[in-house]
């Protein structure tokens, strides 16, 4: 069991931050199965709400994926999704509010579920969505550059691209320094949104608060939240695989834990 073993109550280690009115606290690996416990117990509890809002995100990977092909920009594809995830925290908002109501005892419906979040922080959530957007982009255009100083201005086919990237040298560097830079961009977005968005749906905190908050939790607890950020990609990798399938479960699990971790995490 970690240090913290209730979300009202605090932690048995000494916080690892104090700050307007913001504490951080110490956790373990095992606080980080407890949450993924209490994700899954949740998303059992308002199945219909949770299957919405992974809908909702897979219909999209599956138009970004459609629009790549259809415009035949094939080979940004992958770039393309996996620079989608980075909008999951936000995405998961109404998972958040869920989680919180349940938690809480108050009743679901869905004017209130979908209305809340919005109606109350819309704003600082966009803030910090416009954050992962320019991150984003940045992301895009390092894939685009990549590819041109692997393949320059000439497109393979997309058998001819599969085939040299999993069965060339040459390939095989350009995944491994592609799927390098992607991660690296990946950690970064996920320090500044591990809590950020749950905190803005449950106080009342300007995105720059919440973001710093999250990047010092995160570095207040880089073993268990690195196993976090493995589980996510995981869970992402597979959700990919079932072509967005596995997303109605996958993704309000993912949100309801997020909440769980911040209430584990923030006092």
């Amino acid at each position: 069991m970690g240090v913290a073993t209730d979300a009202s109550s605090p932690a048995t280690a000494g916080p690892a931050f104090e700050g307007g009115g913001i504490e951080i606290r110490k956790i373990e690996i095992a606080d980080v199965i407890e949450c993924i416990e209490k994700g899954v117990r949740d998303f059992s509890r308002a199945p219909l709400y949770g299957i919405f809002f992974g809908a909702i995100y897979a219909v999209g990977g599956l138009l970004i994926v459609w629009l790549t092909f259809t415009f035949g920009y094939f080979y940004l594809a992958y770039p393309f999704i996996m620079g989608f995830a980075l909008f999951a925290p936000f995405g998961a908002a109404g998972t958040y509010e869920i989680s919180r109501r349940l938690e809480a005892g108050e009743p679901l419906s869905w004017p209130i579920v979908i209305g809340a979040v919005w109606g109350r922080v819309g704003k600082e959530l966009g803030w910090l969505a416009l954050v992962s957007l320019f991150t984003f982009i940045i992301w895009l255009d390092l894939a685009v550059f990549l590819f041109l100083v692997f393949y320059g201005v000439h497109v393979p086919s997309l058998p001819e691209l599969v085939t040299q990237v999993f069965t060339t040298a040459y390939g095989l560097w350009f995944l491994l320094v592609g799927n390098g830079i992607g991660a690296i961009i990946a950690l970064v977005v996920f320090s500044f949104t591990a809590v950020s968005p749950p905190l803005i749906v449950d106080r009342d905190v300007d995105f720059v608060t919440a973001l710093t908050t999250s990047v010092k939790t995160v570095l207040a607890n880089p073993r268990p939240m690195l196993a976090w950020a493995v589980v996510i990609g995981a869970d992402l990798a597979i959700s990919f695989v079932t072509l967005f399938v596995a997303l109605l479960v996958i993704f309000p699990v993912l949100g309801h834990t997020t909440w769980h971790l911040y209430r584990r995490l923030i006092a």
